[in-house]
């Protein structure tokens, strides 16, 4: 992490900041330093050194923003700027984010702390922040034209208020969201309880991350910002896979995962090898007789689901979106159905013209997962990721959960592909196959249709002059 210099602690700091107040060149000097993070690595929790003590997140491919004591106030800086993402190895994208990446710094704070925000606005255009799902002072909201004046470029402003209840929250712009949010400007939020809460259970491994989306044509650097559905990458804090680290536990810990939306659709989040359930909303904690054990939970536009799990089976345990369109990479929506297709007589053809001419659908999709195809400098296969057993074929919202005996208390590092005791992985069959029972007796509808006898039917007709026909 970059810092430049350390913080800047006691005398000479602003106090008693008002929200949407333009800070002076002279303030300027006592601002902290802004922190700022360019690598897309999943950073270690930040352990708090100073204020009340609690239980960090991980941010999966991302950071805590730290911040600095003011009496008594717990002082950040965040700086709305243009940044550069590494969405995936050999894939980058330019999008505008906060403090170096996209999705921003996550904002850990106590319930009970007072807070103050500084918002340096390094864009092109006016911006805000909108602290998602925080009970504050209207004035503090963030909403651009409606409770504060915008920031304009090379301004900064302060916001101030009381973390007053425990949750996991998110943070955006509201000053022309289209563009900002469709840019990547976001950021999660999490506070922390004061004490033991009843409804809130301590955990060895707290992970959050956000859900959002783009739309980059391949060989492109620049997401579309106008567009509503058809996105082509579908992300977590801004990394598609196999660019997303996995989720490295412990066997026996209790793990905690903090999930946000901020895409245009829902996402049906799913775990293999475990069932959680959902102990947490945008509303705060759930109530503990509401909680049922599930394997999917759905978290549409604008949502927060926190969902808990004792992590009690070893291996290697696939965690994705399950519409099947989103754990793909930079998918065409035009492309026609080929399967079945004989495409040999028109090959030839085409061959003739372009040697390195290439059949592709006719069997499915899965060969694109394995073809060597040349692509643009900018992008990634639609499928990919390699694993133990071959091509994992899958890309977008897609990560792993890897549970292991061996895993240290506090170490989050990678443990590799599991190791499978013998005997516990599919195999091919090729011995002979006994014939298969066969019932002879044909099984009947449970309510057999009633035959009509035929009948001749006359059909009269009424002319307007008032005769009748046939």
């Amino acid at each position: 992490m970059n810092t430049r210099r350390k913080f800047l602690t006691g005398a000479g700091a602003i106090t008693g900041a008002v929200a949407a107040a333009a800070v002076s060149k002279v303030a300027m000097a006592a601002l902290p330093e802004p922190a700022t993070q360019a690598k897309p690595d999943t950073m270690p929790p930040l352990v708090p050194n100073s204020g009340r003590p609690y239980n960090p997140v991980v941010t999966l491919n991302g950071w805590t923003l730290p911040w600095r004591m003011n009496s008594g106030v717990k002082e950040f800086h965040l700086v709305a700027e243009p940044v550069v993402r590494e969405m995936a190895p050999g894939f980058k994208a330019h999008l505008w984010g906060y403090n170096g990446q996209s999705p921003g710094p996550t904002i850990e704070v106590v319930e009970g702390d007072r807070v103050r925000i500084f918002v340096t606005n390094k864009l092109p255009e006016h911006t805000s922040i909108h602290w998602h799902g925080q009970r504050l002072p209207n004035g503090m909201d963030g909403v651009n034209g409606l409770t504060q004046k915008a920031i304009d470029p090379g301004k900064t402003f302060v916001y101030e208020f009381v973390a007053r209840r425990p949750g996991t929250f998110m943070y955006h712009p509201h000053a022309d969201e289209m563009t900002q949010m469709a840019m990547g400007m976001m950021g999660f939020w999490v506070t922390h309880p004061k004490a033991r809460h009843p409804l809130i259970d301590e955990v060895d491994r707290d992970f959050v991350f956000l859900l959002n989306a783009y739309d980059i044509e391949p060989g492109s650097y620049t997401p579309k910002i106008m567009t509503m559905l058809d996105f082509n990458l579908w992300s977590w804090n801004s990394r598609i896979f196999p660019g997303i680290d996995s989720l490295n536990v412990r066997l026996g810990d209790k793990v905690r995962i903090r999930m946000g939306n901020l895409t245009m659709t829902n996402h049906p989040m799913h775990l293999h090898g475990h069932e959680f359930v959902v102990t947490g909303t945008d509303g705060g904690p759930t109530p503990r007789g509401t909680r049922w054990h599930e394997v999917t939970t759905d978290i549409a536009v604008g949502q927060m689901r926190q969902v808990e799990f004792i992590a009690n089976e070893e291996g290697d345990w696939a965690f994705h979106c399950h519409k099947s369109h989103h754990t793909m990479n930079a998918m065409g929506h035009d492309v026609p159905t080929m399967i079945g297709v004989d495409h040999r007589k028109v090959v030839r053809q085409i061959t003739n013209l372009v040697p390195d001419y290439m059949v592709m659908g006719e069997r499915g999709m899965a060969d694109m997962a394995e073809m060597e195809m040349p692509l643009p400098d900018n992008t990634i296969p639609m499928m990919t990721g390699e694993g133990p057993f071959g091509s994992v074929e899958m890309g977008g919202m897609f990560s792993v959960l890897k549970v292991r005996r061996e895993q240290k208390r506090g170490d989050y590092a990678n443990p590799g592909w599991f190791k499978h005791p013998a005997g516990t992985v599919a195999y091919e069959f090729t011995g002979s196959l006994p014939p298969p029972d066969r019932t002879s007796k044909a099984g009947a509808g449970a309510m057999p249709a009633k035959s009509v006898p035929k009948k001749d039917v006359e059909v009269r007709i009424r002319k307007p002059n008032g005769h009748e026909g046939h």
